[in-house]
């Protein structure tokens, strides 16, 4: 395999100046995808963080730090996000470059492929390196899963959820440069941010929760939807969903479970009224014990579960709950 010395990216964003898991988690990547080729992984953070967070990113594998930490990089903006990236990406060529599928890296991540006019490849499963140095991108689609890559146009370009991969092990003696990064000037801005207002999630995440209950289409209506949401409530487990449930209007598409949401590691899983499509089930691919719902006993989620119930979720479901609560 080749070696090369153009950097591997990962694209950090904050938080109330913390840096999300699923960016640690792509640092790791980017350290072990760099070693196989001798390439640095470095890091380009949006937003003031604390020293800790420094500490950390470097403690996770980064050895440069491009760091965005003026008034104008405070709050998201896309354009200016977007030009300050591809500004500094011509100057450092890097070969490839990662975001976490947030709801910053799904828009940012088109908009930098375009300027930079490369390919992206958004929701990877996995990524690897094949004999030729290139960057192997994995997604499910078509029923099963398919490798895109990038044979000739960089960077690489790929977005991945948060759990796909494991928080890297940290590294306390590593360290690293800092290289400040100035706003681009001379940009002219179409959207401005004049108030950010934040909403507290209900209950346990679903990345952090050791059970979780999922519902699906089967529910039926938002009646239905009811009497899951008190089985997650019952069992104090998060509450997730599949995309027709979020097309219905009874959960946000924060709780989509998924290729297209989050990916979520519990020690126990309950599928409630779902088939078992692919999109669904690739998002709990790390659970450690599996349990379905459903009526139909040739569901495909039942060759895809640890236990499976043929049953009513709408019968089912008040019984489990009465006798889980005696």
């Amino acid at each position: 395999m080749s070696r090369s010395q153009s950097p591997v990216w990962v694209i950090a964003e904050q938080t109330n100046g913390i840096v999300p898991n699923v960016c640690l988690e792509l640092l790791g990547k980017a350290r072990e995808l760099g070693d196989e080729i001798g390439a640095p992984a470095e890091v380009f953070l949006f937003g003031g963080v604390s020293k800790e967070q420094i500490k950390l990113l470097f403690h996770s594998g980064a050895e440069v730090i491009y760091y965005c930490d003026s008034s104008d990089f405070e709050n998201y903006q896309q354009e200016i996000y977007a030009e300050t990236v591809v500004r500094q990406a011509k100057e450092s060529q890097p070969q490839i470059i990662f975001l976490g599928s947030t709801f910053i890296g799904r828009e940012l991540a088109p908009v930098i492929a375009a300027k930079l006019e490369t390919g992206l490849t958004a929701h990877c499963i996995d990524l690897r390196l094949n004999q030729e140095g290139i960057l192997e991108q994995i997604i499910p689609a078509y029923g099963g899963l398919i490798t895109i890559i990038c044979p000739e146009k960089r960077p690489q370009i790929a977005t991945v959820a948060q759990g796909v991969f494991p928080s890297p092990e940290a590294d306390t003696g590593r360290s690293g440069n800092i290289i400040k990064i100035e706003p681009p000037r001379g940009i002219t801005t179409h959207v401005q941010t004049l108030e950010i207002v934040r909403k507290e999630p209900e209950g346990v995440p679903l990345e952090e929760a050791p059970i979780v209950v999922a519902g699906g289409a089967g529910a039926g209506s938002k009646e239905g939807w009811q009497e899951i949401a008190n089985l997650a409530k019952t069992l104090t487990a998060a509450l997730g969903s599949t995309r027709p449930v979020v097309d219905e209007g009874w959960m946000d598409l924060e709780t989509m479970i998924g290729q297209s949401g989050k990916m979520v590691r519990p020690d126990l899983y309950i599928g409630v009224g779902l088939s078992g499509e692919q999109q669904h089930m690739v998002g709990i691919s790390g659970a450690k014990v599996m349990v379905a719902i459903n009526n139909d006993a040739k569901s495909p989620v039942f060759d895809q579960v640890d236990f499976g119930i043929v049953e009513d979720c709408h019968h089912f479901i008040p019984i489990l709950v009465k006798k889980l609560k005696e």
